[in-house]
């Protein structure tokens, strides 16, 4: 029975365990929320508040009266950064947590840090929960709204049709640029219409088409016509 046994193994050997809350605990500090699964933030909460509580102290008794900052006040936070970086490796998260962090919790009396349960793993279905340092409050769904938003301000794509009308669009004010330009070498005036020409070719080519089609047919209608006189033919 594991009475009066304190803390999570979280499946590991001890000098594991605290290099993961080491790792978090830094990662949480340099940016203010992290994800993680509901175990392991159960554990780094308090790992993390003891940290912010040993800079509020030193930062505290660096701030005496300028008599006694000679000695004991400079020492108080000289103290604190050491006890504070036989943790934290990283030299700009412990100068980050002197600077800003702790003076933010000046007034606050614990409780520095937010849990959110953000739902389940895909794969193995741990539940996930989401830490954050109050007044940092991070939105999870923010990515999910900027990629809707993108997609929202992003023209949406054209079908077949819409396709094929940009490109005759764009063949047909190819035309009417070189028949401008013929026009000018010629010394005429590149002031008239030649919607007139583009509709008379767009009716050539519908024409084409249908003639196209009814040859087609016709062909159709001949070898039916073949067929049936073929079976309708008495047998001597």
């Amino acid at each position: 029975m594991r009475h009066r046994v304190a803390h999570r193994k979280l499946g590991r050997v001890t000098e594991h365990r605290l290099a993961m809350l080491r790792n978090q605990a830094t990662a949480l500090l340099r940016h203010e929320h992290l994800t993680t699964t509901v175990p392991r933030a159960k554990e780094l909460r308090p790992f993390v508040e003891r940290l912010i509580t040993i800079a509020k102290r030193g930062v505290a008794g660096s701030r005496k009266s300028p008599s006694e900052r000679a000695g004991a006040a400079n020492g108080h936070l000289l103290t604190a950064r050491r006890l504070v970086m036989h943790d934290l490796q990283d030299r700009e998260v412990v100068g980050k947590l002197f600077d800003t962090i702790a003076p933010r919790f000046a007034s606050r009396p614990g409780g520095y840090t937010r849990l959110l349960r953000v739902g389940y793993r895909r794969g193995d279905s741990a539940e996930i929960a989401h830490v954050e340092l109050i007044g940092s409050e991070f939105n999870p769904r923010t990515k999910a709204e900027k990629e809707v938003a993108s997609t929202e301000s992003a023209p949406k794509a054209k079908g077949v049709g819409g396709r094929l009308r940009a490109a005759a669009d764009r063949l047909r004010g190819k035309k009417e640029d070189t028949g401008v330009r013929a026009k000018e070498a010629s010394g005429g005036s590149s002031d008239e219409p030649l919607e007139g020409e583009a509709v008379e070719g767009a009716e050539n080519v519908a024409k084409a088409g249908r003639s196209a089609r009814s040859a087609k047919a016709g062909k159709g209608a001949k070898r039916g016509a073949a067929a049936a006189k073929k079976k309708a033919k008495p047998k001597t």
